[in-house]
């Protein structure tokens, strides 16, 4: 098994523009301003929302792979199981699991890079600091995390966020929601952490999915996450098809509630709810349980339950 970070990757001929435009630099400060956008999440993503919009930019815009990590020494295959085709009487292919780097241009022809794949289940620290190593090569001057989780909000208001960053004035024009409180990692968060402690800015976003629709895609997070990416770094992506599909899906929501009067009930009481916290901060924020914020401590025992429940869908050994 590898055992020292580099042999965790394959840096592919196609990343060579990168690494002679950094090779160029004399100094930190002529550094032009690379985005790493990345989606590792893995369970710690309701509805898959990062994975979506990593998928998302992938489909919508000109991209190549520069770089793969080893994912036979980083992915538990029993729970990341490959997808195999058997015809007549035989096994034909497999399509297994991938962690890849990739670089893409956004609608203006700015580059930027996309860490996007299969969270890996082994080697954190070691796959971290392939990820640092690339970064440092590559000219990368900020990071940014897109994810999603659970909370008790409505499908029928705005997606809300909550934003996270290694300095506070990366996000200053975010609100500040949650005191200190422990919750489950993933890989995101750590890259997140170390890179702050390397100097790197680093910085979020988790969209709020409401908690009856985490086990299904939900476009209407995805569709939030690449506004505030936008926001935050001035990438410009599209979106057009994820609105489309984020009004799909709203529709298709809408008539399975209706069909149930004790569905529809809980929708109007978090409706409620987060009206009444979204007019007592005089702007549309996050909702807690009843009618307050929930505190650090109901919030990670939320995410233990959702992450829980995905243990409990996975397949039985």
């Amino acid at each position: 098994m590898p055992q020292r970070p580099e042999d965790l990757v394959e840096v592919l001929p196609e990343a060579e523009p990168f690494l002679a435009r950094e090779a160029a630099v004399s100094a930190p400060e002529q550094r032009t301003g690379l985005v790493l956008v990345h989606d590792l999440a893995g369970e710690f993503d309701a509805a898959h929302a990062g994975a979506l919009t990593g998928a998302h930019l992938l489909d919508a815009l000109p991209n190549r792979l520069i770089a793969r990590f080893d994912v036979d020494a980083l992915v538990d295959y029993r729970g990341h199981r490959p997808r195999m085709t058997f015809s007549g009487d035989r096994y034909v292919s497999i399509s297994s699991p991938e962690i890849g780097l990739y670089a893409l241009e956004d609608d203006g022809g700015t580059p930027f890079l996309l860490l996007h794949g299969a969270e890996p289940d082994y080697a954190w620290e070691r796959f971290v600091a392939a990820v640092l190593q690339l970064v440092d090569r590559l000219g990368v001057t900020s990071a940014v995390a897109l994810h999603a989780i659970p909370m008790p909000v409505p499908h029928t208001r705005p997606v809300t966020v909550t934003a996270h960053a290694t300095r506070r004035q990366l996000i200053e024009s975010y609100p500040l929601y949650w005191g200190e409180m422990r919750i489950p990692g993933s890989v995101g968060a750590l890259l997140e952490l170390r890179l702050g402690e390397a100097g790197v800015d680093a910085l979020g976003i988790a969209a709020h999915v409401p908690h009856y629709l985490t086990q299904a895609t939900y476009p209407a997070a995805s569709l939030t996450l690449l506004e505030h990416l936008t926001r935050l770094t001035g990438l410009h992506v599209p979106v057009e098809t994820l609105r489309e599909a984020a009004e799909a899906h709203r529709t298709e929501v809408d008539e399975q509630i209706a069909r149930s009067s004790e569905n529809t009930a809980v929708v109007n009481a978090l409706e409620e709810q987060f009206d009444s916290f979204a007019a007592s901060r005089e702007e549309t924020g996050l909702l807690g349980f009843s009618g307050e914020m929930p505190t650090g401590d109901e919030l990670g025992a939320q995410i233990e339950r959702f992450l829980a429940e995905q243990d409990g869908d996975r397949p039985a050994e």
